[in-house]
């Protein structure tokens, strides 16, 4: 394949990839808001990710091995399952990270971050949005964030680890190389 010709299948697949992710934010945000907004507890907030995460995750495994990348020949699917779960349960620790830096240590500690913050509240309310707290306005301005922090991660590392190689040989199966023989 020229170098013309693989920009182009790599530009598709990062579409492709961003519209599945893009229906898996919608479905880890949409969990995320609804635990949220039952949890009245200071780290709620986690609890919330973890469980939008969890939710979405199913979700992106199965669209992204259905619609985005290639499967490797003969791939057992249970351990690409487990590959899966694996670099997901990094990109879920990256998202935790990101989570806990952005509300309690960015946003607690960071006196022009909590001014723009209640100002970005005070705005919403006065167009009709309501959220219950400028601090759950602040959860929710980290899930974006740290939502496209392990959007980076994973295509990368599902490229890496889970795509058939084009150079990879391809595996043939017994009965094809003794029909071959023969």
């Amino acid at each position: 394949m020229d170098k013309k010709a693989k920009k182009e299948k790599l530009i598709k697949q990062i579409l492709k990839f961003g519209v599945v992710g893009g229906l898996a934010f919608l479905i880890d945000f949409i969990v995320y808001t609804i635990v949220l907004s039952l949890l009245d507890w200071e780290y709620g907030y986690l609890v919330a990710g973890f469980a939008g995460f969890t939710v979405s995750l199913i979700f992106n495994y199965l669209a992204s091995m259905a619609f985005v990348f290639e499967r490797k020949e003969n791939a057992d699917k249970k351990k690409e399952f487990a590959v899966f779960l694996l670099l997901s349960l990094v990109g879920m620790g990256i998202n935790t990270l990101v989570l806990w830096l952005c509300v309690d240590v960015i946003y607690e500690h960071v006196h022009w971050v909590q001014t723009l913050t209640a100002a970005i509240f005070d705005l919403l309310a006065g167009i009709g949005i309501h959220i219950a707290s400028v601090t759950d306005l602040a959860a929710l301005i980290a899930k974006c964030v740290a939502t496209g922090v392990v959007m980076v991660y994973n295509f990368i590392s599902r490229k890496i680890f889970l795509e058939k190689k084009e150079d990879e040989p391809i595996e043939q199966t017994e009965n094809e190389l003794s029909t071959k023989e023969s």
